[in-house]
């Protein structure tokens, strides 16, 4: 039985696309506490954006190195599995988000043996302990903003990836992707800012804390959307090397048996 499940192409399929799909969005989360400078990272000047009264660059989270691999994943899983195939591996993955997270912080009320503390005390970490505690310590709202966000978008996307795809049938692939990618990902930047950033910098404001005002959260969201509108423009091919893999590994008919069955599963 399981050698049967295992040797039916569009089920192993499914797992693979499945697995790329919640691994990414699993590490996305925990590496997403790194802010990096795209531009030094780039080996220039960090440029001066001047937006809504903000002096800006380019600062992103590590997270968005893997995202737009989960968007990818989730407009071909669409087009193959139907909205029902993206809805059950984007509650499956918040599920083990969080489940994930709820693991890290049983971890961290571990007491520390003595010498992991002072373990990396050469390596310029004098303390392992407050290290590990601040790299997957992440805070609630920051949590809440990004499940939230998460599934949002995948909700927005599915709905959006098949109202194209009606109006346009099988032709224009980048269309009914990209543009599904783009709308989902204009909500999703701006909901996790939100929750994790506006409100959770009211709410958990302590004597001079610095709490984010309407202005900053607007200016980074639209320099968090723009690099992502980019990005998913410049992945656009990706997507028709990943269909075109498809195609040939399940052959012209199954695919296509597929596809038509995944626009009637809505």
């Amino acid at each position: 039985m399981l050698k049967a499940i295992i040797h039916h192409k569009p089920t192993r399929l499914f797992i693979i696309l499945g697995g790329f799909f919640i691994a990414n969005a699993l590490i996305a989360e925990i590496i997403g506490v790194k802010i990096f400078s795209l531009e030094k990272t780039l080996g220039f000047a960090p440029l001066h954006i001047h937006l809504f009264g903000n002096d800006l660059s380019v600062n992103l989270t590590a997270g968005v190195l893997l995202w737009p691999v989960v968007f990818i994943m989730t407009d071909i899983i669409n087009e193959y599995y139907g909205m029902r195939g993206v809805k059950f591996l984007s509650w499956l993955t918040a599920g083990l988000i969080a489940f994930a997270f709820i693991v890290f912080f049983g971890a961290m009320k571990l007491t520390p043996a003595d010498f992991f503390i002072t373990s990396k005390q050469g390596s310029g970490v004098p303390d392992m302990e407050k290290a590990y505690n601040s790299v997957l310590g992440q805070g609630g709202f920051i949590i809440i903003g990004s499940l939230t966000a998460f599934i949002l978008g995948q909700l927005i996307d599915v709905f959006v990836f098949h109202k194209i795809k009606k109006l346009t049938g099988e032709k224009r692939i980048w269309l009914r992707a990209t543009g599904s990618t783009l709308i989902s990902q204009f909500i999703d930047s701006f909901v996790v800012l939100f929750i994790a950033f506006y409100i959770g910098t009211r709410v958990n404001k302590t004597g001079n804390d610095f709490v984010w005002p309407f202005s900053l959260f607007i200016a980074i969201g639209v320099v968090n959307y723009i690099y992502k509108f980019i990005i998913a423009i410049v992945l656009t091919p990706v997507i028709y090397l990943v269909h075109n893999w498809i195609e040939k590994y399940l052959g012209h008919e199954q695919a296509a048996a597929m596809k038509k069955a995944a626009m009637q599963d809505e």
